[in-house]
């Protein structure tokens, strides 16, 4: 996993919690066929792609979409390439994008996709395909989000957060009171010329990467099940957020990567428990109800408590 364990911190805290990509680093990640998020995302956009690629009335992603390809080339020159304008190509996926034309010798299965999308999205999907992340747009002047592309929200629908303002996006999230109080200073921050990196960690009863609302709720926790149970039932569930700056338009490509695997196989050893312990009895039971926790943590205390002596 691309994850921080060092964000797993007590006393939990819902906060931005950035700090400065480190000079080098390559966060954008290559979709290879087979791949567990290429395979969500190709399911995603064939069958729904209307709530996953959305943008606010007359907003121009262009600018972002050059960012986005620009960067991607130069993190991974030897998996895409890019003419500078407008023909994008995966060599991983074997298939191009130029305009409205879809190119390539790659699965069927995917030039079929591309060429079934409107034509100002066909762009956007095969950099959906290409890339594992997912994007949106933050404009720096009004802190609101006017363009997305994501096929694997956590629990959240894009069409609902599309042209609204940091605070309204944020507004549902438990303790979210310092990242509402921070909204404009970190739209501005985010859009300036530093890359910005953050990470974001759960424990999840679903193993799906897209897990939108309107498309099955999260399984429940049985009480039947004891601790060791309920850990083997359990995946921890990470993203990796990073900023592109967009250069002269006050603008930033926010990237989600999201990865998911059993517990059991992430809390890898003692210090690694003791960490997700501490973080996990801290919460409050607001953080708790909105991750959809209150029925597991006591197991899950008690199973990470064996783990870590």
């Amino acid at each position: 996993m691309s994850f921080d364990f060092a964000a797993v911190r007590a006393p939990f805290r819902m906060q931005p919690g950035l700090r400065r990509l480190a000079a080098g680093t390559a966060p954008l990640t290559p979709s290879a066929l087979g791949a567990r998020a290429l395979a969500e995302k190709i399911t995603v956009l064939r069958d729904r792609v209307g709530e996953a690629l959305v943008a606010a009335p007359g907003f121009d992603a262009g600018p972002a979409l050059h960012a986005l390809m620009q960067q991607a080339v130069l993190d991974h020159p030897r998996c895409f390439d890019w003419d500078g304008a407008h023909r994008f190509e995966s060599h991983l996926l074997g298939w191009s994008v130029h305009g409205a034309e879809v190119a390539g010798d790659g699965p069927r299965e995917l030039g079929e996709l591309l060429r079934g999308l409107p034509v100002a999205w066909r762009l956007p999907g095969l950099l959906s395909l290409a890339l594992a992340e997912d994007f949106a747009v933050i404009d720096g002047a009004s802190a609101r989000i006017p363009w997305l592309a994501v096929c694997l929200p956590s629990r959240w629908a894009p069409a609902d957060k599309v042209g609204r303002h940091f605070v309204e996006v944020h507004a549902p999230v438990a303790d979210n009171e310092m990242l509402i109080s921070a909204a404009d200073h970190l739209a501005r921050l985010v859009t300036g010329a530093d890359r910005w990196e953050r990470f974001v960690w759960s424990v999840s009863s679903d193993a799906r990467l897209a897990q939108h609302p309107r498309h099955g709720s999260l399984p429940g926790w049985p009480a039947a099940l004891d601790a060791d149970a309920i850990a083997n039932a359990a995946h921890f569930r990470t993203e990796h957020q990073t900023f592109i700056p967009v250069a002269s338009r006050r603008q930033a490509l926010f990237t989600i990567l999201v990865e998911s695997r059993p517990l059991i196989d992430a809390i890898d050893s003692a210090e690694r428990a003791r960490q997700l312990h501490d973080a996990l009895a801290s919460m409050s039971e607001a953080v708790l109800a909105y991750r959809g926790l209150v029925d597991a943590r006591a197991r899950l205390l008690a199973w990470l408590a064996t783990r870590s002596a």
